[in-house]
């Protein structure tokens, strides 16, 4: 199968580190489709300096679908200190940003950074326009870029971007094309999810797509953006914003986290979700809900990579006891 992966953040390149090895078995083609508004951080000041797409996030993407020896990969995310100029960067982000200015073309120089880490899969930035994200808030004021919309996402009315008629990537579409699944999520609805999909040439090439749609839900709410979110709050957000979008399937977490990491997460404002909602089915017609075990063992709350993989390829599959299969 050819599967598409869409969004952003560590969520997007935690679900590749665990579809990788799958690559040449199960999946005959991998692609990320990766949101490229980030204006916070080491990408943030590198877009500004170099008038450049933020690397980050692609940076990610690259090391989760490397093969290459773990050298290489700590390489391209050691961050440098130090409060100087160098300070906060990571190497794999200047990386990216020099293959640029030698090749003229982000996405020749993804391609390129791709073939060095040996990855097994295809990484395409959403857009090679230089998009800012605007939101409208319910009181009529707008926000303006992801680090102040971050902070702001559960007073949203309506996201957009800047420009509003940005082209997608023609690889990325043609990847689309192609699909037998898509994915979307783990990630931050509003600052990794949705800005992929408000590119109207993405959303549409989703929408025609015959291929099974995925929605992988979060494990906790995020501080600022989904306070008091519900994983129904969390589709609704995403048809209102996409008219014609309709998942297949629903990915849900059903193993509740620890009290220490229940503790931890509370002192940030953030709690688990998933666990309690009851009326998933009902408001998702012809959606099947899948919920499993899909926490990591670590500390910190993430999916697991190779569960959350497996469970994907078996929708594929279309199994009729999918709901009740466990997954280790």
């Amino acid at each position: 199968m050819n599967i598409v992966a869409i969004g952003g953040g560590t969520g997007l390149s935690t679900l590749l580190s665990g579809l990788k090895k799958f690559v040449g078995n199960e999946i005959a083609s991998l692609s990320a489709i990766v949101a490229v508004s980030d204006d916070g951080g080491s990408s943030g000041r590198l877009r500004n300096e170099f008038q450049v797409l933020p690397p980050g996030d692609i940076r990610n993407c690259i090391v989760a679908l490397s093969e290459d020896s773990l050298l290489i990969s700590k390489l391209f995310q050691h961050r440098f200190r130090g409060n100087g100029e160098l300070g906060g960067h990571s190497f794999g982000n200047l990386f990216l940003i020099a293959l640029t200015e030698i090749t003229g073309d982000f996405a020749k120089a993804i391609k390129l950074s791709s073939e060095i880490l040996a990855s097994k899969g295809h990484i395409y930035p959403a857009t090679l326009s230089d998009v800012r994200l605007i939101a409208e808030l319910e009181d009529g004021s707008i926000a303006e870029g992801e680090t102040n919309i971050s902070k702001v996402g559960t007073k949203i009315k309506r996201l957009k971007l800047k420009p509003d008629n940005c082209l997608a990537l023609p690889e990325a579409l043609e990847a689309i094309g192609s699909a037998d699944i898509i994915t979307i999520g783990p990630g931050s609805l509003y600052t990794s999810l949705l800005p992929p999909l408000l590119i109207n040439q993405i959303s549409n090439a989703i929408i025609r797509s015959k291929a099974i749609k995925v929605f992988v839900a979060n494990l906790m709410t995020q501080p600022g953006e989904t306070d008091g979110y519900s994983i129904k709050k969390h589709v609704q957000v995403i048809y209102n914003h996409i008219d014609g979008l309709h998942f297949d399937y629903v990915i849900v977490n059903d193993e509740p986290i620890s009290e220490a990491q229940a503790e931890n997460y509370a002192k940030e404002g953030a709690v688990q979700i998933g666990l309690y909602e009851n009326d998933l089915e009902e408001f998702l017609t012809n959606t099947t809900i899948v919920k499993a075990d899909l926490l990591d063992e670590g500390e910190k709350v993430r999916h697991d990579p190779h569960k959350l993989a497996k469970l994907i390829i078996s929708c594929f599959s279309e199994r009729p006891d999918l709901t009740k299969i466990t997954y280790s």
